[in-house]
């Protein structure tokens, strides 16, 4: 019988099983700084292929619509505010204009306030009307404002009120004080670019008589983006975009395609509001409206600056070629 035995490196039983896991944790580290790299190359790459887009949206009007899922999660209003600030840094000029309705809901109930609704719609009385300017230019207003300026930003915060932004009439009389924006006047906001500000909007306006109207969020997103004839309307929500008959994404549509979906049922509920604004905007000299699904992350960046979007766009003339 022949005996093998190994070479004696001098080494020992411990000092080879040293060694073995030595080499063990070197191989895992270079795996791992592998991994690291390829992470860094698909980050520049990213950031190399937003070029073209970072070109077309130089010192361009975006007004955004922040509601849903992305103003209640607190992560997710951190998220939104770095990218607001991202955007601003960039050359974009972003116009942030904000809802409210499930803390105006939450207050009124702890005031012992009732509501009365026509058609499924709140009429809003004077004493209502109060509670919904304390909470949104008071409350939510300033929460967004310290988020962007948390991210290193310059935020202001207004409503429509300031500067004679939203003149707004009584469309529906028996709403009470619920407006319908009728003038807009952006040079408040133009006055907060020129200085470097980001305006964030309550979206209360002045009634002919000074008093408070309460506005519908996505109304006077439209109406100020169309009184800034904007490149871009985003109105944020929590649903993919606009669905057409078999419950398809549309990633991009016509307003005369939007209409007959609305006609076929296929647009129907919360979602004819937002599409009709979209529309109104986009007939009235904005570039192009989206419908966005405002949970997902980084919603904004991926519909601005790549070429994947984040939901449905509404367009009536054609795309600005890319440089």
């Amino acid at each position: 019988m022949c005996l093998h035995y190994a070479t004696d490196t001098g080494l020992g039983v411990s000092g080879i099983a040293k060694r073995s896991r030595a080499s063990i944790m070197k191989r895992r580290n270079m795996k791992n700084r592998s991994s690291v790299n390829r992470n860094w190359v698909a980050s520049a790459r990213t950031l190399s292929e937003a070029l073209p887009y970072l070109q077309r949206y130089d010192n361009a009007v975006v007004v955004i619509k922040f509601g849903g899922h992305a103003m209640v999660a607190e992560d997710a209003l951190d998220s939104f505010a770095r990218d607001i600030v991202l955007m601003k840094q960039v050359g974009v000029n972003p116009v942030i204009v904000h809802g409210g309705g499930p803390k105006i809901n939450a207050m009124l109930a702890e005031l012992g306030i009732v509501s009365d609704f026509i058609a499924g719609k709140r009429v809003t009385d004077e004493k209502t009307v109060e509670v919904v300017e304390m909470v949104l230019s008071g409350s939510i207003n300033k929460k967004i404002v310290q988020a962007i300026n948390k991210q290193g930003g310059k935020a202001a915060g207004i409503s429509g009120k300031d500067g004679r932004l939203m003149i707004c009439g009584r469309d529906q009389p028996e709403l009470g004080f619920v407006g319908e924006p009728e003038e807009i006047d952006p040079g408040i906001l133009q006055a907060l670019f020129d200085k470097g500000f980001i305006p964030v909007v309550a979206p209360l306006g002045s009634g002919k008589g000074g008093e408070s109207l309460n506005v519908n969020g996505d109304t006077a997103a439209g109406a100020i983006a169309t009184a800034l004839k904007a490149d871009r309307l985003l109105l944020l929500t929590d649903v993919e975009g606009v669905k057409d008959d078999s419950g398809q994404v549309l990633t991009q549509i016509s307003p005369n395609e939007l209409r007959q979906l609305i006609k076929s049922g296929a647009v129907a509920g919360g979602m004819i509001p937002k599409t009709e604004t979209a529309m109104r905007a986009v007939e009235g000299g904005v570039r192009a409206a989206v419908i966005l699904d405002g949970r997902v992350p980084n919603a904004v960046l991926l519909e601005l600056f790549t070429n994947h979007g984040a939901g449905s766009l509404i367009r009536s003339t054609p795309p600005r070629p890319i440089v």
